[in-house]
This record gives C-alpha cells, structure tokens and sequence, in this order.
C-alpha cells in the first residue's frame, strides 16, 4: 500500500497498521525509522485509488531524543500518489527566525549540541493516515501558509544580511581568525587529555575531518557569512 524512501537508505515496506475499522481495514499506519544517520527528507509513494493519505511525522527532541508530538507535514492523493516531505524538527527550523545557514554555523560552532548529534539515539515515527479530502484540504493549506511564512522570513533575513555585507569589505587578517575561531570553538567539545603527553589535551583527527566537512556544506549554503559574523567573536 505505501512505500517509504530516505535518500541513501533501502527501500522502506514494513508499515504496521495501528487501527482496525469495524470491516477489519485498517485506516493508519506507521513506520519507525531509526533517526541514526540524520535525516531531513522522505520520499513516500501511495497507489489505492480514490483515497487521500495525510502524512505526520513524530521527531525525537533534539536535546533529549524523546519523542515529540506528531505533526502535520503533507499529504498524498490521486493527483499525487508520491512526494518528498522535510520532517526537519521545528525547534531547530526557520520557524524560530534563524536561516538554515545560521543554523549550520551554530552547528559549527557548538560541535556535539545540535540534533543531528544529540538524538541519533531516537526514531522518527512517520505516520500515515487514510482521510476524506475535505478533512486533508485544511490541513494543506495551513500548512501552504506557514511555508509562505517562513519564506516571507527567511527572504527578510536574507535582504537585511546582504545589507550589511555591503557596509564595507572584511579584511584576511579578520576572516582567518573567523575560520580559526569556528575550528577551536568545534574541536574543543572533543578535547580529552593525554597522559602519555604530559597530560595536554589531543583532539581525534577524525573531529577535524567532521568540523572540514561541516564548514565546507556552510560555505555552500551560504558564502558570505563569515563576513557577517561578529568581529568580536573568536
């Protein structure tokens, strides 16, 4: 009846019904996907014909990886029998008036605290229920709406940073103590002391490996952000 996708994982078929109506069909279902690695897309795709299925998604909470409510996130239908849905966690989402770059560079910055570290341990359950369209309909366009929202704000955001790029150029000498500056900020959360050297505190190579990878994905989401970055920062 439905299949579920994440980008770089097998093909998802084990849904398990979680309700059973008077004719013994089932109306909702669920798949539990272990939220280790990270992910903030899914692909589902549904056949029965003549029926809607609305989507929810339940997201381990990224400072405990408890489960959080289920929420609203799409829906499938004749028109649409497949589709990609983000299930990014609203408390680290643009929502909260940060961009999706500020939110890498806090990433960055913060090393293990963020939530694709700290509830790796956590699932996410996507739930799939069997509705009349015009139980769907209002949903979607909440939904539509909240999207044009966080659009509207992250184009603000977006305008009011470029504005400030233009105040004048960042000299080497200040955006290598930037980059120097994020890499310490990272790797110090990855500190441990060496007793075989004098007790000084070693960093896995490996740590510098994921703060390069890190740092690379930001510069690609968003090239002039260490220009705006505070000058006083480390």
């Amino acid at each position: 009846m439905f299949s579920v996708v994440i980008p770089g994982r097998p093909c998802l078929t084990d849904i398990v019904p979680v309700d059973s109506q008077p004719n013994g069909q089932a109306t909702k279902f669920a798949f539990t996907i272990p939220f280790n690695p990270p992910f903030t897309d899914i692909a589902a795709l549904f056949s029965p014909p003549n029926t809607g299925a609305a989507i929810y998604a339940q997201l381990p909470d990224p400072n405990t990886g408890n489960p959080t409510d289920f929420r609203f996130i799409g829906a499938l239908a004749n028109e649409r029998p497949s589709g990609f849905f983000n299930v990014r966690n609203p408390a680290s989402s643009n929502g909260t008036g940060r961009t999706e770059a500020e939110e890498e560079d806090e990433m960055l910055d913060e090393g293990s605290s963020n939530l694709a570290s700290s509830a790796t341990n956590g699932v996410v359950t996507l739930g799939i229920s069997i509705e009349a369209a015009d139980t769907i309909a209002p949903q979607l366009s909440a939904l539509e709406a909240e999207r044009a929202q966080e659009k509207s704000n992250s184009t603000a955001l977006t305008t009011q940073s470029g504005s400030n790029a233009q105040q004048g150029p960042i000299s080497t000498k200040v955006l290598a103590q930037r980059i120097i500056g994020s890499a310490f900020n990272f790797l110090a959360s990855f500190a441990e002391s060496d007793p075989s050297n004098k007790g000084h505190d070693v960093v896995p190579l490996k740590s510098f490996r994921d703060w390069w990878t890190k740092f690379e994905r930001r510069i690609e989401m968003d090239p002039t952000f260490l220009e705006r970055a505070d000058p006083n920062a480390n």
